[in-house]
């Protein structure tokens, strides 16, 4: 496996498929890094050399692009901010309910979770016909 910015990606995979593998590039990013290369976006990982993968870094790192390592603990420190000042949104995250505005009568299942039925129980206590 082809080592690229601390992260191993797949060789047998077309590089333009093996890029986004990579926390923080994407599949546009890959074709702007591709293009900027110049390299097949067809090309195999494993049929790559050293110097077009030096060359594909030194692009990522040359347009500023903030990916793995780095981009988590930016995001995390985002996260921090918004749960010490303790706005809306982080409410929303920390009660695991969508943060964006959407609905949740119905919807929002992705967010909200399987659904728990709320039933009445019933007395076990109680006589029959009397509660």
């Amino acid at each position: 496996m082809a080592r690229l910015l601390g992260v191993e990606i797949p060789n047998e995979k077309r590089i333009e498929a093996s890029l986004p593998y990579i926390y923080g590039i994407g599949p546009s990013l890959t074709r702007k890094v591709l293009a900027e290369t110049n390299i097949d976006p067809n090309t195999r990982t494993g049929e790559l050399t050293d110097e077009q993968l030096a060359e594909i870094s030194r692009v990522v790192n040359a347009k500023g692009i903030v990916v793995e390592g780095d981009l988590r603990r930016e995001l995390n420190a985002h996260m921090k901010r918004l749960s010490s000042i303790n706005c809306y949104r982080s409410i929303r995250h920390r009660r695991g309910l969508p943060v964006r505005g959407q609905r949740t009568k119905t919807n929002a299942r992705t967010r909200k979770g399987k659904r728990k039925t709320v039933g009445v129980q019933r007395n076990p206590n109680a006589k029959a016909g009397k509660v």
